[in-house]
């Protein structure tokens, strides 16, 4: 696992930007490049960045393939909190990507769990995700796979917490009672099958979650831990993120990868 430091979220979202512009450039253009993608605050300035470089002709996304981590159960993709509309209003739209080789897992589906294996069977018909995006909630989840989810979890439908919806209130007029009870989400194993792995953290909020996924036993009460067996995980965080980690594990990370910092 590397854990990239950076002074601030904004510098955070630069570096993980041109990490991931490089990595679609470098792809065999006889393939699709398979990008995992996520929702929620953390990735919107690394999606501000993205459009900048697209824009600029610096990258093309006409041949990469998408896959988002989740979406909400009983939403219509219109519903302005869905997360389909979600990524368009942020991203799709203002990129060249075409738009069938957009995926997101339909909330509305007759049959959920069917859906779901629709999803994981359309990955691996793909070869698999290329590099995963992320971010992790407080409490370290990732995705929709709260804490105690089984680490080798695979795509389906996931109850969600107390604490998550008070959370995602903030979206729904801070009432937690609007905030849908489930939601479809892809699985740990799902995230870490993924040939490399990219998750955004950031704030003093998310403190402990990257202390515990960084210096924690691996553990499903963190599912972010999953990251440790992972051979190619990267974490990129700020400053302010870095406020529970030992001491000599912070400058471990900042001496090693110290060319990192942008």
């Amino acid at each position: 696992m590397k854990v990239i430091i950076q002074k601030d979220y904004e510098t955070m979202c630069e570096w993980a930007a041109g990490h991931i512009a490089e990595a679609i450039r470098a792809q065999d253009p006889s393939r699709p490049f398979v990008l995992g993608l996520p929702t929620g605050s953390s990735p919107l300035g690394v999606y501000r960045r993205l459009i900048e470089k697209n824009r600029a002709g610096e990258i093309t996304f006409r041949n990469v393939v998408t896959f988002n981590m989740d979406e909400y159960v009983g939403l219509p993709r219109e519903h302005e909190q869905s997360y389909w509309y979600f990524m368009h209003d942020n991203f799709f739209d203002h990129i060249d990507i075409p738009r069938d080789q957009i995926n997101i897992l339909n909330g509305m589906a007759e049959d959920l769990e069917a859906e779901c294996a629709r999803y994981e069977e359309k990955i691996r018909s793909l070869g698999g995700i290329d590099l995963f995006l992320g971010g992790s909630g407080v409490d370290g989840h990732i995705a929709f796979n709260e804490p105690y989810t089984s680490l080798s979890s695979r795509t389906g439908v996931r109850d969600l917490t107390e604490d998550t919806k008070i959370v995602n209130s903030r979206f729904f007029g801070n009432d937690p009672e609007l905030v849908p009870s489930r939601a479809l989400s892809v699985g740990v194993a799902t995230v870490t099958d993924s040939r490399e792995v990219l998750l955004l953290i950031s704030g003093h909020n998310k403190a402990r979650a990257l202390a515990a996924g960084v210096e924690g036993g691996v553990s499903s009460k963190w599912t972010i831990s999953a990251l440790q067996l992972h051979n190619n995980a990267i974490i990129a965080c700020d400053e302010a993120a870095c406020g529970e980690l030992k001491v000599e594990t912070y400058r471990y990370f900042r001496d090693v990868y110290r060319n990192e910092r942008i």
